[in-house]
């Protein structure tokens, strides 16, 4: 079995040189990698939460640390730490149940108590909150009622029952871990099938002889027009190129191979042509916590075009791109400088960058940003895998994905004795 630290130090080098490209994919190598650290750490019989939760944590600051930019990896740690709170918080009510059964039970000596798992005291009160408030929507989909967490009394002899109490041991230390692996692979699929969760909606959205505007290329799109043309929706659909990579290109390429009618246009000629179009259909580099949405450059024009014509803005994003952070907050990095010879070429312009303005400086500075901020009150609708939603609603629907202990994902500093 390969050494974690080598996994983690790979994919750091991968982030770092950007060799990941797309959020689905940074999210998956992410979760898939955090999987390896959880199944290969070692628990303590007691904490083992705690344990988890600080590896977890170690490995999540160097993977963000790696590439600031790509959001969705530390969606993915994030999401990542709430599950293991939330399977902790599953199993530590369990215990509390089974303790309450053996208090009330008389045939049950102090010797066999004090072999029941030592919590924590915020898990005893998660626990004894999560009584008075609603469940999370992951906890009522997942949670399960677990008949080997209550601990069986024994009326054998000493030497079968010390091996019972002992494999019970054994076992409740690895229904954590397994717990928390089961959930992670259980994301893992959902990342992967993003696209297709998306898709499904689509004829919902697309209508017949409509006319479709979109930016640049996403994956999630596209697919999201070919499985409304599948469902032999006629439409067409105004591609605007997304200088200066022009992943428009691509996207009306792929569009014309799958019988699509496809209508290329420049960046510019987006409040030209908006008048026309009934719909704006763009994907995300993340949702941020207030509804805003950081995407490629260009779209917060198109979203103001759209305003202005009173057309739907509708953005379809993976439940992995869900920030829980705010743009103002210090840990977001929202944009990225590009190379600037996609703008340029250094050869064409080489004469003006020797000209100085008397300190040295040159006078010709190129910026190629990489992304733009789209506000909440210019998006009309989410898509997400787990459906559509309102702008005023993504708060929620990240309430039930993070914990608000992990936004700030930060190790507990070690206390000397």
């Amino acid at each position: 079995m390969p050494d974690v630290q080598a996994l983690v130090n790979e994919f750091i080098i991968k982030l770092k040189k950007r060799k990941v490209e797309g959020s689905q994919a940074t999210a998956k190598l992410t979760a898939e990698l955090l999987r390896s650290v959880i199944s290969q750490q070692r628990v303590p019989y007691n904490n083992q939460a705690g344990a988890l939760i600080d590896a977890i944590k170690a490995v999540g600051e160097q993977l963000i640390a790696a590439n600031p930019v790509e959001l969705a990896v530390g969606n993915i740690v994030r999401r990542v730490l709430h599950i293991i709170r939330e399977e902790d918080l599953s199993l530590a009510t369990a215990a509390v149940a089974g303790l309450n059964l053996s208090a009330v039970s008389d045939d049950e000596d102090d010797g066999e108590r004090e072999d029941h798992p030592v919590l924590s005291a915020a898990a005893v009160a998660a626990a004894a909150r999560s009584t008075l408030r609603p469940p999370s929507l992951q906890t009522l989909l997942e949670d399960m009622p677990d008949s080997a967490a209550i601990p069986q009394s024994s009326s054998s002899g000493g030497d079968s029952e010390g091996k019972s109490k002992s494999a019970d041991k054994s076992s409740r230390t690895r229904k954590l871990k397994h717990d928390v692996i089961e959930a992670v692979n259980e994301l893992i699929q959902d990342i992967s099938t993003c696209h297709e969760q998306i898709s499904e909606q689509a004829v919902e959205h697309i209508h017949q002889n409509e006319v479709i505007l979109t930016l640049g290329r996403s994956r999630t799109v596209m697919e999201f027009l070919c499985a409304a043309k599948e469902k032999k929706r006629s439409f067409r659909v105004f591609v605007a190129e997304g200088a200066p990579r022009y992943q428009g290109h691509v996207l009306a390429k792929e569009l014309v191979a799958r019988g699509v009618q496809t209508t290329l246009i420049t960046d510019s000629a987006v409040f030209a042509m908006i008048s026309r179009v009934n719909m704006v259909i763009v994907g995300a580099h993340a949702v941020m916590a207030n509804g805003g949405v950081i995407a490629p450059v260009g779209l917060n024009m198109v979203a103001l075009a759209a305003q202005r014509h009173a057309v739907p803005f509708v953005v379809l994003a993976g439940t992995h791109k869900l920030c829980p952070l705010y743009p103002h907050n210090p840990e977001v990095l929202l944009n990225e400088l590009k190379s600037p010879s996609e703008l340029l070429d250094f050869g064409e312009f080489s004469d003006c960058m020797d000209f100085g303005s008397g300190n040295g400086s040159p006078l010709l500075h190129v910026v190629n940003p990489a992304f733009d901020y789209v506000p909440p009150k210019l998006v009309s609708l989410f898509i997400t895998d787990t459906g559509g939603h309102n702008p005023s609603y993504m708060y929620r629907l990240i309430a039930d994905y993070y914990s608000a202990d992990d936004l700030v994902v930060q190790r507990r500093p070690v206390s000397g004795n």
